[in-house]
Parts: C-alpha cells; sequence; structure tokens
C-alpha cells in the first residue's frame, strides 16, 4: 500500500524556494478532425502560453494541453468558440505528482539499497547506487562506467553486461532517461538489468548472453534531477548557455535554460520537428552535439564500434505506447530509407504481439512522421543513419495519455514486465532472421566468398 504523502514537495519547499508548483492545474484532451483545427492548435500553443504535451498535431490523434487555474475557462472558450471540444483529462495535475512521487514508507527509512522492488521512482543517487551494489554482487559480469559528466559536473554512468568476454563482442546500447521527465525510462532500463542478471527464463537468458550490454538508465543526469527537485515537467538539459526572456510565449524565462536531447544528435540535425529558439521544449541547441551528453553517447558508440560489433541500440522514452522505427523524418515510400525497414518492422511487430499478450497493452509500430511526429537530430535516428548499427528502436512506453508523465508507481511493474516479453521476442526473431554473432559471421563469410568468386570470374574473362 501507498502513503500518498508529498513528502518530497514538503522538502523542497522549505530548501528551494524556486520550485515550480503545479497546484490545480489541470490537463485538457483536444482532438483536431480537420485541417483547420489542427491550424487553430498550432496558433493557440504560439500565442496562448499553454503548456502542450504532444508535438506535431495531426488530425484525429489527440493533444494534451496543461493549464494553469487562471487560464482554465479561457482554454475552454477558446477551443469553444471555434468549434472544438476540449475535454477534461487530469483534474490536479500536483497531486496526481505527489502520488507518483509516494513511496512504501519503509523506503523512507534507511533502505537497503539492494531491496529495491520496482514499487516507486528511484532518485538519480539511489540509480547510481543500485548500479554500484549490482556490480558488487556480479563481479564477474556487470561493470559500472562512466562516459562523460554534465553541464553540472554529474557524472553518466551506466552498466555494462558481460557473460562470455569473447575476443569479438557484439554490443548493445540502452539509452534510457534521455528526456528528464519521463521517469518511467530509468524505471525500465534499471528493470532490463536486473532481468539480465538474475532472470532464469530461457529466452531473457539468451538474450542477455548473446550481446554485451551497455545500459544507461539516465543519460541526461541533470535534467532528471531537476525535474525531482524543481520542475516535474522539465525535458531537457540544464545547459543555461542559451538563456533569455521567454515572456512573449508567456513562459518562464527558465524555459530556456536547456537543450533538448533527442534533437541534438549530427544526424539530419535541425531539419524537421526541432527548433532554434532556446525557450521551446524542443531547441536543438547551436549545433549538432553542441551537449556534452549526446556527445558522450556517440563517442562510447563510436569506441565500442572500434572494438567489436554494436547489434542494437534500444531508446526508452514515454509516454504513447508506440515502437518507432527509424527513420523519424519519414513517411509513406520514404520509410525506405532504412535499409532493413523490412526486418526491423517485422522485428517489431511480432515483438509488441507478444508484448500485448501479457497485459492486453496494446503498442503501434512504424516511423515516428507516419505514427507520431516527424523529428530530427534523434539519438535513434543518428544511431542508425550515423553509426549505421543494423536494429534500432525506440519505445514510447505506457501510457496512452490519461496520467502521461505522471504515470502511477503501481503501473511500473506492468510495463517493465510486458516490454521485457516484447524485447525479448524482438531478439528471438532477430536471431531467426540472422541478426546475432554465428549468423553476422557467416554472412561476412558469405560476402567474401562472393567477392572472390566475382573477381575471379572477371580474371577468368
Amino acid at each position: 500500500m501507498y502513503f500518498r504523502v508529498a513528502f518530497l514537495v514538503a522538502i523542497l519547499a522549505i530548501v528551494n524556494c524556486e520550485y515550480v508548483s503545479y497546484n490545480n492545474y489541470k490537463v485538457y484532451k483536444v482532438k483536431p478532425e480537420t485541417d483547420k483545427e489542427v491550424e487553430i492548435l498550432y496558433d493557440a500553443e504560439k500565442e496562448q502560453g499553454y503548456l502542450f504535451w504532444d508535438e506535431g498535431f495531426r488530425r484525429g490523434r489527440d493533444v494534451r494541453i496543461m493549464v494553469a487555474p487562471e487560464k482554465q475557462h479561457e482554454l475552454v472558450k477558446y477551443f469553444s468558440e471555434r468549434g472544438m471540444t476540449a475535454e477534461l483529462m487530469l483534474l490536479d495535475f500536483e497531486r496526481s505528482a505527489e502520488v507518483q512521487r509516494a513511496r512504501p514508507v519503509t523506503v523512507t527509512r534507511n533502505q537497503n539499497v539492494r531491496n529495491y522492488a520496482w514499487e516507486f521512482y528511484q532518485t538519480l543517487d539511489e540509480i547510481y547506487e543500485w548500479m554500484d551494489a549490482m556490480a558488487e554482487d556480479y563481479p564477474n559480469v556487470a561493470e559500472v562506467v562512466t562516459i562523460g559528466t554534465t553541464e553540472e559536473n554529474r557524472p553518466i554512468k551506466g552498466l555494462v553486461i558481460d557473460f562470455k568476454k569473447s575476443e569479438n563482442p557484439v554490443y548493445g546500447f540502452i539509452e534510457g532517461g534521455l528526456h528528464a521527465r519521463e521517469w518511467i525510462s530509468p524505471a525500465m532500463s534499471t528493470w532490463i538489468i536486473k532481468e539480465f542478471l538474475t532472470s532464469t527464463d530461457p529466452g531473457v537468458r539468451t538474450m542477455a548472453e548473446d550481446i554485451v550490454w551497455h545500459i544507461f538508465p539516465v543519460t541526461n543526469p541533470d535534467g532528471y534531477v531537476y525535474s525531482f527537485t524543481d520542475d516535474r515537467m522539465w525535458r531537457k538539459n540544464r545547459n543555461k548557455a542559451h538563456f533569455t526572456s521567454c515572456s512573449q510565449w508567456n513562459l518562464p524565462d527558465d524555459a530556456s535554460n536547456g537543450v533538448d536531447l533527442n534533437r541534438n544528435f549530427g544526424f539530419l540535425w535541425n531539419t524537421i520537428g526541432a527548433s532554434l529558439n532556446p525557450c521551446a521544449q524542443t531547441f536543438a541547441g547551436a549545433s549538432g552535439f553542441s551537449e556534452k551528453e549526446s556527445i558522450a553517447i556517440s563517442n562510447h558508440i563510436n569506441s565500442l564500434q572500434q572494438s567489436g560489433t554494436v547489434l542494437y541500440y534500444l531508446s526508452y522514452h514515454s509516454f504513447t505506447q508506440l515502437l518507432l522505427i527509424p527513420y523519424s523524418h519519414v513517411s509513406g515510400a520514404g520509410i525506405l530509407e532504412a535499409d532493413n525497414y523490412g526486418d526491423l518492422f517485422e522485428i517489431g511487430i511480432m515483438g509488441m504481439d507478444k508484448l500485448t499478450a501479457l497485459h492486453n497493452t496494446t503498442y503501434t509500430v512504424g516511423t515516428s512522421a507516419d505514427i507520431l511526429y516527424p523529428v530530427s537530430g534523434s539519438g535513434f535516428d543518428w544511431a542508425k543513419g550515423g553509426a549505421h548499427i543494423p536494429l534500432v528502436f525506440l519505445f514510447e512506453l505506457r501510457d496512452l495519455g490519461e496520467y502521461g508523465f505522471l504515470l502511477p508507481p503501481e503501473q511500473i511493474i506492468p510495463n517493465n514486465e510486458e516490454t521485457m516479453d516484447g524485447m525479448v521476442e524482438m531478439h528471438r526473431v532477430a536471431r531467426s532472421l540472422g541478426y546475432h554473432r554465428s549468423s553476422a559471421g557467416s554472412i561476412v563469410n558469405s560476402m567474401l566468398l562472393l567477392i572472390v568468386s566475382v573477381v575471379a570470374a572477371l580474371r577468368l574473362k
């Protein structure tokens, strides 16, 4: 049972008078049905100062808008006068945030880090302490690594899981917590660590031992901490180099203190679905790879490729229950820009069917431009187009918007269980298609034999 106590909020109110309170903020849902109504939403986003939870509006797709108490009547009236309905979804954001922060009362009293049971959302310090403990408990398999530091001098720490110590390793990279407010992402990433180290399920064991996993639960440490201490809705990192006034968009100036890391990677940087406005949630930064976090990730991937083969890049976000395939800027026939899109789609569909079978949670598979909104400069697109990693997927985890970024603690375990089932099935299908160590070698050998045969035939001529 959870004690719905806002203990963290009370502490923060004492030590940090800058804490952003969303008391009595409501969340409304609006669904545009025509191109004109889509334009009305874009106008509202630019002019009215509402806090939109969604990007890239399109017909037939819900848009969630968070509104301060003094603007709620205005929002309902604004859409009503334009023939649209704003449906109330969340009565009080701050109260729901307090529920999400809640944890069993025993946990607040000198908990043993090894007893973490995914009943609450961990702070950054708790995640790092837990990873340290896992490395101590599994010294022959697990090792903590640091790939860089942030603007606020926090380490970007991950756990390497390597069962076979091969001379020709095949790597998998897991990126969690790139967007600060998406707390279910780090909770999912730590669950994967736990499963890979402890599960006796044959499918999990195969996936864990086939690959040398580099798992980074929080790739945006500064933003993640800020979402606990100052602003629950913080998304970006905390780079303050672009600080400016945001008053013309009815936003606090602090909105300009940060870069959207999932728009900062140097593959098609800032071509679509990103902004050069520091006040925007999708601010892409001064240039591709301008941020310490994106540089750390790309440098680490590049270093892995010097010593072996990187087979997987898996990214975890929330919300909307989607499995995204590169590339995020293409739709329709353009999806074939990814050379193995057919394989990625097959792997994704079969994996999500398996995911759905556990708790009847439905996921949609496709490119972001087709099923979400166009994006450029994302980490997982760079992994495919820049680093040329074969198997690249981005999970948008639970839910469909009922709670959104405030997924209650009691949904952590069901979310993680079903996602793990989907991942294991995806790996099984990938193996059947030849994406694993032995078949990779045989494919290379076959290609070499083909080249040799062609050269020999040309010489005979």
